[in-house]
């Protein structure tokens, strides 16, 4: 099964695509994954993007294009896969399309995890790391026993800048620009289904196979 995670940020892609690879066992494949495993390993389109965030530069549509084909043609995608933070924008989306179609493949759903604006800043602003150790907690949903202290390793809990109300609500508008008319997009191939992501982690599977008929 070949899907694609939109959603806006925060919104709990990343979750819901983890929890659907390990049920249907097909890889759950970010662009930041591919991005690093080419540039460790050496690789010549590895070495191509390197040379375009060494100079600042945003890598080229067609080049993620072809490091996210390259990656989806590995074994362990022999079943399927679930592409998330791939397409961001239309140029994007045809590429990949004329790249599937070229290799004699094509998407089964594309899965919109949905949840309101406010919903997204009162969740993402909630969000708290630590300084020493990275872990994550939630002064809401999933607060640390010790306040501002990291349950795990004592080190100080801290408010990311990317966390921030006032730059989660740049990063919604940035989404709306140019990725949601991915929705649109999809809706008119009939690849869309959406799921209600304010329900949290307990429901998200059932509701993500619901979706897909699985």
């Amino acid at each position: 099964m070949k899907v694609i995670m939109l959603g806006a940020p925060g919104a709990g892609k990343g979750t819901r695509a983890a929890l659907l690879s390990e049920k249907l066992s097909i890889p759950h494949i970010s662009t930041g994954d591919i991005f690093r495993a080419n540039i460790k390993n050496g690789t010549e389109l590895g070495k191509l993007a390197q040379s375009y965030m060494d100079k600042g530069e945003l890598v080229p549509d067609s080049l993620v294009c072809d490091l996210v084909v390259d990656r989806i043609q590995q074994p362990d995608c022999e079943n399927g896969f679930i592409l998330d933070g791939f397409p961001r924008t239309i140029p994007q989306a045809e590429a990949l399309k004329e790249a599937l179609d070229s290799i004699g493949e094509k998407l089964d759903h594309v899965i919109n995890v949905y949840a309101p604006d406010e919903h997204i800043v009162n969740r993402m602003s909630g969000r708290r790391s630590c300084s020493q150790c990275g872990a994550v907690f939630h002064v809401e949903f999933a607060p640390s026993s010790k306040g501002d202290i990291c349950d795990k390793c004592g080190g100080s809990l801290i408010q990311r800048d990317d966390d921030k109300p006032e730059t989660v609500k740049k990063r919604l508008e940035v989404y709306y620009e140019q990725t949601y008319p991915l929705l649109e997009y999809y809706e008119k191939q009939g690849l869309v289904k959406t799921v209600d992501a304010t329900g949290g982690v307990e429901t998200a599977l059932s509701d993500l196979l619901k979706a897909i008929g699985a």
